[in-house]
This record gives structure tokens, sequence and C-alpha cells, in this order.
């Protein structure tokens, strides 16, 4: 069988016969990746994730019954929120993040929740099913209707939960299956395009919800091409360092919900544990008595969170200072320096100057703005903030 190479952009998937710096269909630079592939004859189209479910006649937009879909809960409260109150039937949800983070944790904690109500297709691409008992005897995962299936070719798992009709299939990972249509690697751009294809017809047509784990590149940024994030109905992103216990969920695309909402867990030793008040947990063991420090509440979907800047302006015998912001935007930190030094007419060209959110929560609402400012002219200035004083507020270029 004639091999041949081809070069595959990771943004929009499309194919180009030879390198090129710039992708020829969306423009992005540096995303095409090789890839050799085998030739077959070419199979006939398959139906799309609607046609599967509804065939190929128009249906009138009013005969469409409006009733909003029962949501099934997980259990696990924090993961509810994010979701927008529960899983919905037929839905395609990619939950994505570090290595270690805690993907296969929270799924194989849903099962534990579910496992009562509903029979569950776990299929693992990564360990073996005595490798998977392991983990789940360490995370006290004991459900009768758990069914484990250590398979990585696509039709042949979709085939089995046809079969089985499990309440919920859990895909762990995508990166790993691979389909017989596709003769590039397993992780390629094209095979992960055409499996997130296979399942998103599957969930759709069988109108069961599909969980699936995908890794992320060395950039941070989901491994695999942009159309997978497309296809599905909510891409949940996991953050924080493994160093520090706790993690937080964002949902940063949800078909059925709001991509506001956060949810922040606790890694312990028997698996990841709901924080259902997480100000106190930022301000625990919060400094008193000292510059720098400010406490600002931010608005995370429905939900206040209290939590606590710290600013550190510290001397620097060289000529270009350094700029550190950990859990806020780098860009409105140069702002807020730049604000100071012309409004208020403080010098930072000689300092080096470093923002930390604490607890690993990352601010992305401008309304934060002052606490920050105040925290740099308080560490640069040598002043203390009262403990009980909340700054809110967004900082314009006028000052």
């Amino acid at each position: 069988m004639k091999t041949k190479t081809i070069y595959v952009c990771s943004e929009c998937g499309a194919a180009s016969p030879k390198w090129s710096g710039k992708c020829p269909e969306c423009g992005a630079w540096n995303t095409l990746n090789e890839e050799i592939v085998s030739e077959k004859p070419e199979k006939s189209v398959k139906k799309t994730a609607a046609s599967a479910v509804n065939g190929n006649i128009p249906v009138k937009l009013k005969e469409i019954t409006g009733k909003e879909e029962a949501r099934m809960s997980t259990g696990i409260g924090e993961l509810d929120r994010v979701l927008g109150g529960g899983i919905v039937k037929g839905s395609l949800v990619l939950v994505s993040g570090e290595p270690g983070i805690g993907k296969s944790t929270i799924l194989l904690q849903i099962c534990e929740q579910l496992g009562e109500s509903i029979s569950i297709l776990y299929v693992s691409g990564e360990e073996s099913p005595k490798q998977l008992r392991l983990r789940a005897d360490r995370l006290g995962v004991k459900s009768e209707n758990l069914f484990i299936l250590a398979q990585t070719d696509i039709e042949t798992i979709c085939e089995q939960a046809a079969e089985k009709n499990p309440g919920l299939v859990i895909i762990d990972s995508i990166q790993t299956m691979s389909h017989e249509s596709v003769s590039s690697a397993p992780g390629s751009v094209s095979q992960v395009r055409e499996c997130t294809a296979s399942l998103m017809r599957f969930a759709k047509s069988k109108e069961i919800p599909v969980f699936i784990v995908g890794h992320v590149n060395k950039e941070g940024s989901i491994a695999g091409p942009k159309v997978m994030e497309h296809m599905v109905d909510a891409v949940l992103y996991f953050e924080g360092e493994r160093n520090i216990e706790y993690r937080m969920l964002r949902a940063v695309k949800n078909r059925f919900g709001s991509t506001n909402e956060i949810g922040v867990f606790e890694m312990t030793g028997t698996g990841l544990k709901e924080i259902g008040n997480p100000s106190a947990v930022f301000l625990q063991g919060k400094p008193s008595n000292i510059s720098g420090i400010a406490t600002v509440c931010v608005l995370e979907g429905t939900r206040p969170i209290i939590a606590e800047v710290q600013a550190l302006v510290a001397p620097t015998p060289f000529p270009a200072p350094r700029r550190v912001s950990v859990g806020f935007d780098y860009g409105r930190f140069n702002l807020l320096i730049a604000v100071l030094e012309k409004r208020c007419k403080m010098f930072f060209g000689t300092s080096d100057v470093y923002i930390n959110v604490i607890g690993g929560l990352r601010i992305d609402e401008p309304a934060a703005d002052l606490a920050v400012a105040v925290a740099l002219a308080s560490g640069l200035k040598d002043f203390i903030i009262p403990e009980d004083t909340i700054l809110i507020g967004e900082v314009g270029l006028a000052g």
C-alpha cells in the first residue's frame, strides 16, 4: 500500500501537500504538522450528527418541541455548577488539562456518584483494567454498574456502547483512539478529528452523553485540531499547579449553560473534594501588618469570590527590571504600572515588580484593577492596607 506525506493544520485541520509557515486555509502560522498516511479508496460520506437523529427531511421550527431537556446531576455540586445544572442527554463534553491535574480522577468520581442509578462504560486507551481497578480502589469507587473497556478502535467502541446502551460513556483519552479509515498515527490531527466526529454521531443518535478526555500540548492549549472544540457541546478545562492542592474547573465553551462559572476543588489522597466556600480558602492564613497585600471581590458567574492579591516591589541593580504577573492579565498589569507612574507620580523604573493572586485563582475581571493598583502602590510606598478593606473597581487610563 502506497504512503504519502501531508501536512495538516492543527488549528483548522486543513491538509496541504507541502509544508508552509502559514496555513493556506486559516492563515495561522507554524501550525502545519507532518503526517504519513496510506492511500486508501475513499468511503462514502457518513451522515452528520443532525441527520443521524432527524434524517434528511427539513422540519419547521415551530413544529420542534421547545421543552427543556431534563438534566442528569453528576452528584458533584461544583461540576454541576460549571455544566449549567447537570449533564444533558446526547451531549459531548471535552475535559482537558495538564497531566496529573485530576481529569481521570473526577470522571471516576462521577462513575461512583451515578453508578447506583445508571450503567457507565469507561473506555481506557492508556491504562489496563487492572490499573484502573487500583485507581478506583484508591478513590473508593465500588459501583457495580461501571463497565471497563480497554480499547482504542473507535468503531469497536461505538459498537460495544450501542450494545450495552449505558447511561454515560467516558473516553480516556481521545488522543489514544484511532479510526480504521484514517491511516495516520493515533493522536494525529486527522485521527483526533475523525474519532471526535464518530463520537459526536454516536452521542446524538443514541442520546447518550459522552465525556472525552483531551490532553494539552506544551503551549498549554488542547492538543488536536481546533475543529474538535467546535464539534463538542462543552469544553471543561482544569487549571492549577500540581504542587498546589487547589484545582479550578472552567467551562471554556458550553452550549447548555454559562461559561462564567467555575468549580473549585481540593486534591486529596482520596480524590477531588468540593470547596463550597472558596473565599474562606483563598483568605486562609492571610498575613497581617505587611505592605503590598490587598483584598478583592470578583464575580465568577453567579458566585462572588473574595481573594487575596499580593504585590512585591523590590529594588534591582539591573537596567531592565522584571515584571511578573501570576493569576492576573499581564497586559493590564503593565497598564496599571503605567497609570500609577503617570497619574500618581510613582516610579517603578528601578524596581522588580511582582503580582500574585493567592490560591492559584486566575482573575480576568476588570473590577480587580483597583486592588492590584493599590497593592502595587502599597508595595512601593510601604504602607499597610487595612485588613477589613475590600477594593473593587476598574482603572482607566485617566487614572
